[in-house]
């Protein structure tokens, strides 16, 4: 395999919409998710209204790639071995000591193994890799919190309850029934969540498609959300950019091989026709599916025996994983924490966000830390200091999301700003065991890994 990767080499260019084409206003959507979990807590389970207030410094909290110990109320940050680099209980920090009581000498997390090999969801435990989701670690500490303020066994029970708020806010039919907080939000006032492309990122879906690649969007998001969020960020001519939208993917169960494959569905006024299709003939959009069925679409409409894919997603789980495990496909990862640790942001998207910023916003969201940036309880998404019991410190590991970017993605971008204006052969060195663990990352490492390299050199 080459040591360089190109999109001008790849016949067929896949996006996932949220987080990866669409950038949201961090501070403003976090906010809202947090609220659309709490409020269904504290109006329909009964929780205590408290979970409501939030102050700008709570928000430290919040942060990718926690893994949440159902058993316990234990939050736990892992490194690439699984070894638990920082843990709290609830939102509260838990020493070396008080880790080393909990996870044994070796500081080993018991379910490491089958997290790490299939990423899948688990009644023990539950991993928080994108910004849909992850206001909800913040709830969960705080809900632990509370039970144990009330003197109440934390035991997974808590979390039937969160599973429950979050499929309230996000079932398919919430968006056309209003139920919920989120959608009705964000159908109320699009631009103050959603960060419209800039010229540069139209212009370069444009000139892949003159170039003659094939245009995919894949997305779990259902159709009626779907387009709301391409007409406000691509604009009413976006069914024009991709030459098959595919909505309701329920990733990652799209990549999934026989017999758990799902149908390819048509849709009628954004709703799914019962009856599935046997295979898909040609081009549109689509709900629902499997991506066997969509190599071969794609072999049709690229003349080739085997197209080669190259696919855009923010998430481990649902994207770079299963896209690369399963469909063989090349991998980019969208990383916005590299602009947390140094990496400028691009000129379009400075441009871009000058324009949209809201008025309110400034007020309202001072002292608030993004969910990008480096957190001050949790550290740096990349790389962090693993401490022994004495409390000297060891060395420096990367973390375990910084590791499977590595090993599932073929290169890591902030956002699709950064590499929009470069021509399409242009060649990208790509991650590999064999080269620096800085390598693969553009338009630079983070800071992190930088300094890490350093101390190792």
């Amino acid at each position: 395999m080459s040591e360089y990767f190109s999109l001008s080499d790849s016949d067929v260019i896949g996006f996932d919409l949220d987080h990866t084409l669409c950038r949201y206003h961090l501070k403003e959507t976090s906010r809202l998710i947090y609220e659309s979990f709490a409020r269904y807590l504290v109006e329909h389970k009964g929780y205590d209204k408290d979970l409501l207030n939030l102050t700008p410094a709570t928000w430290d909290f919040c942060f990718k790639g926690l893994v949440v110990d159902l058993e316990d109320g234990n939050l736990v940050k892992l490194a690439e071995d699984g070894t638990v680099l920082r843990a709290t209980h609830g939102t509260n920090d838990l020493s070396t000591e008080d880790i080393i009581k909990h996870y044994g000498p070796k500081r080993e997390w018991k379910h490491f193994n089958s997290l790490n090999t299939s990423f899948t969801r688990s009644a023990k435990y539950y991993f928080y890799d994108n910004y849909f989701d992850l206001p909800g670690a913040l709830l969960c500490g705080r809900v632990v919190d509370m039970l144990r303020k009330r003197g109440n066994e934390v035991n997974s029970d808590f979390w039937k309850d969160m599973v429950a708020a979050i499929d309230h806010n996000y079932n398919t039919s919430a968006f056309k029934e209003d139920a919920g907080t989120y959608f009705p939000s964000v159908k109320r006032d699009p631009g103050r969540y959603l960060q419209p492309c800039s010229d540069s990122v139209k212009a370069w879906l444009r000139s892949m498609k003159t170039a003659g690649k094939v245009l995919l969007l894949i997305t779990s998001s259902h159709s009626d959300y779907c387009r709301l969020i391409c007409e406000h960020i691509l604009g009413k001519d976006f069914e024009e950019l991709f030459d098959v939208i595919i909505t309701n993917a329920l990733k990652p169960g799209f990549f999934s091989l026989v017999p758990q494959q799902r149908p390819f569905r048509t849709l009628v006024n954004d709703v799914e026709e019962s009856e599935g299709l046997p295979s898909l003939d040609k081009p549109g959009w689509y709900s629902q599916g499997n991506w066997p069925h969509l190599h071969e679409l794609v072999k049709t409409m690229t003349g080739k025996p085997d197209p080669k894919v190259v696919y855009f997603g923010d998430s481990m789980r649902s994207d770079m994983f299963p896209a690369s495990s399963f469909g063989k496909w090349e991998t980019v990862m969208i990383v916005e924490e590299m602009e947390g640790e140094g990496v400028p942001k691009s000129d379009a998207a400075m441009s871009n966000e000058a324009q949209v910023e809201p008025l309110e916003k400034k007020g309202k969201f001072e002292g608030m830390k993004s969910p990008s940036d480096v957190s001050k309880q949790w550290g740096s998404y990349f790389v962090d200091v693993h401490r022994s019991g004495g409390g000297d410190e060891e060395s420096q590991k990367l973390t375990w999301c910084c590791h499977s970017i590595h090993k599932y993605s073929t290169m890591a971008i902030p956002s699709v700003e950064h590499i929009a204006d470069l021509p399409l052969d242009y060649k990208f060195p790509r991650f590999s065991p064999d080269k620096p663990c800085t390598t693969g990352y553009y338009p630079r490492p983070p800071d992190s890994l930088l300094k890490r390299c350093e101390s190792l050199s």
